[in-house]
């Protein structure tokens, strides 16, 4: 018979592991409505500038504030790393939502986040071609498992969409290596300034960026829009952008990055039947299955 204490410590243990995977699951949920939240404030004939342009100005003010915090807490930054915060800026947050938004004019958001979700793959592929990393079988096959279903899903769509969904797919395909280089680059910082610290510094730095890039190419006037995208903006930068971060950071101290990682599966799922609801988009059998090899290629490459 096992200790009343025992028994106690190993349900707190198991509550605790499933408010962690709730909280994963509810973070990668949140992520993936951005490309739903996009393409509703796409119907107001907004353009991808002035889209990301609202998403950062709303979410900025939130990230300030965090990056002042942590500038209290952390040790001051020396000038190499600050040159190293703005470029992951530009490229892992800046460059890859640019691109990321320019696709959803033209592709379906259950494809967007498929192709999103080969991020990982292309950190190791990356990491191979460059960094002389060794790929081993089974993450070969978690490849062309995964690689297979975006063909299907690609092709599917492809027939319906032509030259449209081709120009999408390999914009949110930069997107996705763009945010590759981001992870790759980002290792020895995280590692001396923290996740969050990481975070909310490369958020700013793509903030600004954004802004001054809508105000560089757009007239000020055109921040004059009707009140649907200012609330569809809003939603976009704090249950898109802010929550789903922190949402993360929280699931990996309580089941750690491994686990979140796995639960963040639920996201392309997720998109393909929100596009169903609240954009009309078709599900069908082909799309169903890549996305299933998607996520089982994914599963895979998380497994080794």
């Amino acid at each position: 018979m096992k200790p009343m204490n025992s028994s106690l410590h190993h349900a707190h243990d198991r509550r605790q592991y499933l408010i962690g995977l709730g909280i994963a699951i509810a973070g990668a949920i949140l992520f993936s409505t951005k490309a739903i939240v996009a393409k509703l404030i796409y119907r107001y004939q907004v353009d991808a500038v002035t889209l990301i342009a609202f998403r950062m100005l709303f979410s900025l003010p939130v990230f300030a504030v965090i990056a002042l915090w942590q500038a209290r807490k952390g040790a001051s930054l020396s000038g190499a790393d600050r040159w190293r915060l703005i470029g992951l800026g530009l490229v892992g947050y800046y460059l890859s939502s640019f691109l990321d938004f320019l696709g959803l004019q033209y592709i379906t958001a259950g494809l967007e986040r498929l192709i999103l979700f080969l991020t990982p793959s292309f950190v190791l592929l990356i990491s191979a071609l460059f960094l002389k990393r060794k790929v081993r079988t089974i993450e070969w096959a978690a490849l062309s498992v995964s690689y297979l279903g975006i063909v299907l899903v690609f092709l599917h769509d492809l027939k319906f969409g032509g030259d449209q969904v081709m120009l999408g797919s390999v914009m949110v395909l930069g997107a996705a290596i763009s945010y590759s280089l981001y992870l790759i680059q980002s290792g020895q910082l995280v590692l001396r300034l923290g996740s969050l610290r990481l975070v909310s510094y490369a958020m700013c730095v793509s903030s600004v960026a954004c802004v001054a890039q809508f105000f560089a190419l757009r007239p000020a006037a055109m921040l004059v829009q009707p009140a649907e995208v200012y609330w569809l903006s809003l939603v976009n930068a704090i249950f898109c952008t802010v929550l789903p971060v922190f949402l993360t950071m929280f699931a990996v101290q309580r089941i750690g990055a491994a686990t979140a990682s796995q639960a963040g599966m639920i996201g392309p799922v997720s998109t393909l039947f929100l596009g169903a609801f609240f954009l009309n988009e078709a599900v069908t059998g082909w799309q169903l299955a890549g996305t299933v090899l998607v996520i089982a290629g994914m599963y895979l490459l998380s497994k080794k």
